[in-house]
């Protein structure tokens, strides 16, 4: 059976789970049932990505008569759509896992369970849509599935608001993208991709559709300023659909500009190239900063995804403007980094949802301020949060220190461009990413630190015991291949080989077979990385410097005043807070770039009550962009609403006006 069949059938599966969970209704068994049915659908649709995209078998494609006659529905697997297939249901699989323990605790589990598969099954079928109608039917079904389990828990209205706002930003994408490919689909005579890419197009069209690609694309995925559904939505779904839609769903965003411009689109200006570098740099940097000041914990794991997606587009930019010039082989390792960075943000990032999505059931608490102490009373949890931190501030020998690192070595070989623009933006874009790294790693000590160290906030805190085994098991798994990813690296880079040849005509050295297991992307003399050799270094001074200590330490017991920070009252007031540690960084940025505005009502001498402090951090987004068109739209909308409440008369008058106007529109035109 060919390839292609198999993924349509896993897609098949995907479907049904949401008619099984319909028959089941509200039933006990309902929850562990649907969730491990798509557990096992997943594991095959990654056995088969895994298989295609390993295997070297060349792309299989289908039709099928359904669709617009004439055109039918075509589908097509090949190394690109297999590798995202991989990320999709991986993540897939690990949140089917959790959710088998954590779907206990929905209090409404039939207004997920009808809508988890048919999402799963919505994700790959863009990723096999090899036809622009197939495609674009495929990404609104993915968007529809996707906002019935944002708006989930409806009786919150803040959720309510957060699926409006995604809804109307996903039909805005759909929107770019449809004019994209119909720009596309105009040269080529035809809407398959096939026909697409082999269609001549001129420069213009080109560059029109590559922007309306990366707009309509760019707002699924997370692009400032684009962004504003995702801190709203990803909140507001259950935890283990928040790591769907962070961790994988932004992946099939970026597949979309992947396909269209890389594949599809094909001859593009270096200057296309400059605008994702900018437009990614720009997206890194305000991304953590709006994270680093939030004080939700999924919130601020959903601003963190904004960075992210930026550190991707800024891989991306990258390759488009070194195969823009010719430059092969850096195209493939700015690709291949943007890629490594696609799979390791939808494995760490769906960890730390898992990790907020259990300290969410096991005190009901997101807001930071009132947990603390958590590390006694969850430690398992604890330990995989920390090596998901750890990774997601780039720190060695974990994942993300590898793709960032890949990243920085493709940014060092831009003075190889020839396009001055390029010269003077790319390393500007190198110091936002620098920036960028440094405050995720300030932002994710302040994440662990508060809700983990220290003393609880509140008794939920103090009372919080350890998830259930089937939440523990997926979040073990992904901190292992954290750990494993990072430490070896080599044979991620040489899989994801296929996918740079197939888009840059180049790919980077076989590395897997280096000396120690190191990974040279670019030259011996230039640099190299070996996460295996670091692994093993910090394990061995680990264990030894614990050895020394316990040998050499007095056994005897000493009692002195523990080290307050200058407050010596025992409480969890005198405690570093969120709010409190990302004053620093508010202070530097918030008041240019956020508009932060702080209110300190302190009690009058005598008063005997406690002091209120109050913070509010707009996004410029919001206040610049979408605010005042919102205000206009509402303005606007006010004023026609007085057309509903005319006299009959006064109707015939505006159709004849209009009859008019269409009259002398048609003379003119002709």
């Amino acid at each position: 059976m060919p390839e292609v069949a198999i993924g349509l059938w896993c897609i098949a599966g995907f479907l049904g789970t949401g008619v099984l969970a319909v028959v089941l209704g509200g039933r006990a068994i309902a929850t562990p049932l649907v969730y491990g049915t798509t557990l096992v659908i997943a594991l095959a649709a990654l056995l088969l990505a895994l298989d295609v995209l390993l295997g070297g078998r060349p792309a299989t494609a289908t039709v099928l008569p359904i669709g617009l006659p004439g055109l039918g529905a075509h589908f097509r697997l090949d190394s690109l759509s297999a590798f995202f297939m991989l990320v999709v249901n991986f993540g897939a699989a690990a949140s089917s896992l959790y959710a088998i323990g954590y779907g206990r605790h929905e209090h409404a589990p039939m207004r997920v369970l009808p809508f988890f598969g048919p999402f799963l099954a919505g994700m790959n079928l863009v990723l096999l849509a090899a036809d622009g109608f197939s495609f674009l039917l495929s990404w609104e079904f993915m968007s529809l599935a996707s906002w019935t389990l944002v708006v989930s828990h409806h009786q919150v209205a803040a959720n309510i608001r957060a699926g409006f706002t995604y809804l109307a930003m996903a039909s805005f994408g759909t929107l770019c993208l449809l004019l994209a490919l119909g720009l596309l689909a105009a040269a080529g005579g035809e809407f398959t991709f096939e026909r697409m890419r082999t269609a001549t197009v001129s420069e213009s069209v080109a560059a029109t559709a590559t922007l309306l690609a990366l707009i309509g694309a760019g707002s699924k995925a997370g692009l400032v300023p684009l962004h504003v559904w995702l801190p709203l939505a990803h909140p507001a779904a259950p935890s283990h659909v928040s790591a769907l839609l962070s961790g994988v769903m932004t992946k099939v965003g970026i597949y979309g500009f992947i396909r269209i411009v890389f594949d599809v689109v094909g001859d593009f200006s270096p200057w296309a190239g400059l605008v994702v570098v900018v437009a990614g740099g720009a997206t890194a940097a305000l991304g953590v900063l709006y994270a680093v000041m939030q004080r939700d914990l999924k919130r601020l794991l959903a601003y963190s995804t904004v960075e992210n997606i930026g550190i991707v587009f800024i891989g991306l930019g990258l390759a488009l403007a070194f195969r823009a010039n010719g430059q092969g082989p850096a195209a493939a390792l700015a690709l291949t980094a943007a890629l490594f960075h696609v799979f390791n943000h939808s494995v760490f990032k769906s960890l730390l949802f898992f990790g907020a999505g259990a300290v969410l059931s096991a005190t009901g608490e997101r807001d930071m301020e009132k947990l603390g102490g958590l590390v006694h009373r969850m430690p398992q949890t604890a330990v995989v949060f920390l090596i998901g931190c750890m990774s997601i501030a780039a720190l060695p020998p974990l994942n993300g220190f590898v793709s960032e690192w890949m990243t920085f070595q493709a940014i060092l070989l831009s003075p190889q461009l020839p396009q001055w623009g390029l010269k003077f933006a790319v390393p500007a874009v190198g110091a936002m990413l620098a920036l960028a790294a440094a405050l995720a790693g300030a932002c994710f000590v302040k994440a662990f630190g508060v809700v983990f160290l220290s003393r609880p906030r509140s008794s939920a805190a103090a009372t919080a015991v350890e998830v259930d085994g089937f939440s523990l098991t997926a979040m073990l798994l992904l901190a292992w291949v954290c750990v494993l990813a990072g430490t070896l690296p080599g044979f991620v880079i040489d899989a994801l080989s296929p996918v740079a040849r197939e888009l840059t005509w180049s790919a980077l050295p076989a590395q897997a077979g280096l000396p120690w297991l190191s990974i040279v992307p670019i030259a011996e003399s230039r640099s190299s990385y070996n996460g295996l050799v670091i692994f093993f270094f910090l394990v061995v001074s680990g264990v030894m410097t614990a050895v020394v200590v316990h040998r050499l330490a007095s056994r005897s017991t000493r009692t002195s005043p523990i080290w307050d920070c200058g407050y010596p009252l025992d409480s969890p007031v005198t405690q570093y807070t969120s709010s409190s540690f990302a004053m620093p960084i508010r202070r530097v940025f918030g008041t240019v770039l956020f508009a932060v505005h702080e209110t300190v009502d302190m009690p009058r001498p005598g008063e005997m009550r406690a002091a209120r402090f109050r913070m509010r951090v707009r996004d410029p987004a919001w206040r610049f962009l979408y605010g005042p068109l919102v205000r206009w739209i509402m303005r606007s909308a006010q004023r026609l609403n007085r057309l509903q409440f005319l006299t009959i008369r006064r109707y015939l008058a505006l159709v004849f006006a209009a009859l008019i106007v269409l009259m002398l529109v048609v003379a003119i035109w002709r």
